[in-house]
């Protein structure tokens, strides 16, 4: 059974799980350096590292400060 829990899920099966969208994962491995790995032309990911990734404030959006409001 843990072999179960330690597949490969797909862009979709990710997506479901953090309850966004493909484009927001995209957005996310191309500027935010979201675990993800390519098989051929797919994207595939651990659930494990994604998590991990998103507990360590890794899909935070940075923040652009206004020198001028301080």
């Amino acid at each position: 059974m843990a072999e179960m829990e330690d597949r490969w899920l797909s862009i979709s099966e990710i997506c479901t799980h953090l309850g966004v969208s493909n484009d927001t994962v995209y957005k996310w491995i191309d500027k935010h350096d979201m675990p993800a790995h390519r098989m051929g032309r797919l994207w595939k990911f651990k659930k494990d590292e994604v998590d991990e990734w998103v507990k360590a404030g890794g899909a935070a959006e940075t923040l652009q400060r206004n020198p001028d409001r301080e």
